[in-house]
């Protein structure tokens, strides 16, 4: 099918939110107040389609069509996230949202919708998980792990950002009661299945021909906090043979994993964040904190990994008077998606490529608990988690397309 979806109107009515001038590119952040002006637009967008909204007790946001007698059973959901890494790109996760409801529009108009449609009125919703990225409150995934009982309640609770918010007053705040955060496994009976669209976070369909591919996998991932201790002191009067300088053993810790990354074939290894204490000109540190993210298709190559990068971090620390200790803040094992799912997926866009991601995305913690996989929207740029990320409009319509085949296919099959 041919002509415009509206995905990149969809998409204009997002461009002036959250725009981040010192880095450029977006920073939204789950409950601030650019993440509520983004539930609004979600809101209105519902609205607009007519469907049902409700905010469940991990604070998804759901937009509803019902099925018959008002019935959410044996639901096909498609979703994603509107929050974004600091100075993010444009496209991680709105484009899957701007396409979900692209995709509605389609189904609208080729009649695939309500008790008259093949599917006889099966229920079809539209998810939208806060804190995907995890970049208020350090943990990716959170409302879905919440949701799947990935994360204890407790735990999420106690999480805090950088200003020492607890995600508890957090989400107090937005109207939720953090006392009933958790396990929700009678909305998850209610999913048959469960596509999220996103733009692909790499260059594997750029050479392809295709600008839709279906996934197949998530890379198993985690995150570390490596703390370094040392002695801090006067940046003018402490001799250069007298330091315990925490900042140039994480220097030369940062160089360690990529050393030994590049030593183990497809594995990923970032320190991307890094805070020297007490943080001034004139000071030699306290302690330094870096966060380390390592990722493999492989889960054991990723412990080993991680293993090597904790073994390399104490030597080094040491050799400079430092110590060095290494705290797992979360890890997620390698996640295949539903291969029935991903087949149908891939036969009904005519056979379009299937990759892997080395992303973590709500699909991915879903996976385990309902049939899920995912599509992903050809970017040529091949970068994400910046402001460079991009999709070609006319790839975000062929995207909102694909998703609406798909979504109209898994309606009209017979249910559970």
């Amino acid at each position: 099918m041919t002509g415009s979806t509206g995905v990149a109107r969809l998409l204009g009515d997002l461009a002036g939110i959250g725009r981040d001038r010192l880095r450029g590119g977006y920073s939204r952040f789950t409950y601030t107040r650019d993440d509520l002006l983004l539930r609004e637009w979600f809101t209105a967008q519902a609205g607009q389609r007519s469907l049902d909204l409700e905010t469940d007790r991990n604070g998804i946001v759901w937009a509803w069509r019902p099925g018959r007698d008002g019935s959410l059973a044996d639901a096909v959901v498609t979703g994603s996230h509107l929050d974004s890494v600091p100075g993010g790109g444009a496209f991680d996760g709105p484009l899957g949202i701007a396409s979900a409801f692209a995709a509605i529009d389609l189904l609208d108009e080729r009649g695939l919708l309500g008790p008259a449609g093949p599917g006889g009125g099966r229920p079809l919703g539209v998810a939208l998980f806060p804190e995907e990225e995890g970049s208020r409150f350090g943990l990716a995934c959170l409302a879905s792990r919440l949701m799947t009982g990935a994360i204890s309640p407790d735990r999420a609770r106690a999480l805090t950002d950088a200003d020492g918010v607890r995600y508890a007053q957090a989400a107090a705040a937005v109207g939720l009661d953090p006392g009933r955060l958790g396990p929700d496994d009678a909305r998850l009976a209610r999913i048959a299945a469960f596509v999220e669209l996103h733009v692909e976070q790499g260059r594997g369909l750029v050479h392809s021909g295709y600008p839709v591919g279906v996934g197949t996998a998530v890379f198993g991932h985690g995150r570390w906090r490596i703390t370094v201790d040392g002695e801090g002191n006067h940046a003018g009067t402490t001799p250069m043979s007298d330091r315990r300088d925490p900042l140039v053993a994480a220097s030369a810790i940062v160089l360690a994993v990529r050393r030994l990354a590049r030593a183990v074939d497809g594995a990923r290894a970032t320190v991307g964040r890094m805070t020297p204490v007490p943080g001034g000109t004139n000071v030699i540190a306290s302690r330094v904190d870096l966060w380390l993210d390592v990722r493999h298709e492989d889960d054991q190559a990723t412990a080993d990994l991680v293993g090597r990068i904790s073994a390399a971090a104490a030597e080094l620390a040491a050799a400079d008077g430092c110590t060095a200790t290494v705290t797992e803040e979360s890890a997620s094992p390698g996640v295949r998606f539903d291969p029935g799912l991903t087949a149908e997926a891939a036969q009904v866009l005519g056979g379009v490529p299937r990759l892997p991601t080395g992303a973590g995305h709500d699909a991915g913690v879903l996976a385990p608990r309902v049939p899920a996989t995912m599509l992903f929207v050809r970017n040529p740029t091949g970068v994400s988690h910046a402001p460079q990320e991009y999709a070609e409009d006319a790839d975000c319509e062929a995207g909102a397309r694909a998703l609406a085949d798909v979504l109209g296919h898994l309606l009209a099959r017979p249910g559970n």
